[in-house]
This record gives structure tokens, sequence and C-alpha cells, in this order.
């Protein structure tokens, strides 16, 4: 279970690096001053940060075996998949007005050049993530 939720977490931080670099390219910082974006920067790169630290204490417990390790990245991995179903909500809600969320001058919202399939894979195998790294937690 530990090493599968490795696995699935480097999936999942591949993907989500592809998400923000994908923003980033699209203008999301440069939205931050009254551009069409629902994704404020500080949530962004909170999420972002976030599972960075948890998969780096996730390593730790690899190989440490320590329970109150396992523990502390499934809180870590928890309040970071909690930023991330922020996103997905504020993503789904922009997708929903024509042509995504506008601004001045029709500049289409950043996150709304993420591809569906993207966002679906990414949250999918980060929900796989959070359930290994629980039952790795309950059973260390």
């Amino acid at each position: 279970m530990t090493i599968a939720a490795l696995v699935t977490w480097i999936v999942a931080a591949l993907g989500g690096f592809y998400l923000l670099a994908t923003w980033l390219q699209k203008g999301g910082l440069r939205q931050q001053r009254g551009g069409p974006t629902r994704f404020p920067a500080a949530l962004v790169f909170g999420h972002f940060l976030l599972a960075a630290v948890g998969l780096i204490v996730w390593l730790v417990f690899v190989f440490n075996s320590s329970a109150g390790t396992a523990w502390t990245a499934f809180v870590i991995i928890l309040v970071t998949a909690l930023l991330g179903f922020t996103m997905f909500a504020r993503w789904v809600t922009g997708r929903g007005q024509a042509g995504g969320s506008s601004g001045a001058g029709g500049e289409v919202a950043a996150e709304q050049s993420f591809p569906l399939t993207s966002v679906l894979g990414h949250g999918a195998i980060a929900a796989v993530t959070l359930v290994l790294v629980l039952i790795a937690a309950v059973t260390a």
C-alpha cells in the first residue's frame, strides 16, 4: 500500500504540475488583477506547495514506517485535496458560462484552458492516492 500510494502520488503530482504550467502559460498570474481567473494565486500555489510537502513527508514515511509520519502525510494530503476540490468547483462554475469566464476584452480565464481529461485524471488519481494513504496510515 505504501509504495502504491507513492506511485499514485507521483503520477498525481505530474498531472498537477502540467495543470500549473498551463495556468501560468495562459496568464493565470497576470489575471490576478481584475482578470477573469477564478483561481487566486494563493490557492493555486498553496495547493501545489502542500502537495509537494506531503509527498516529501510520505517519502520519509516510506523509509521510516512511523505511524505519526503517515498520519501527518494524510492530514497534509487531505487539506491539499480540499484546496483542489475548491479549484475544481471554481473551474466547473467557469465552464458553465459561454466560452468560460471572460474578463475585459473577452479574455478567457487561464484555467479554462485545462483539458477536461487532465482535470478529471488528476482529480481521480489524487482521490485514489488519498484513500491509499489513509489505508497505509491505519495499518502503520
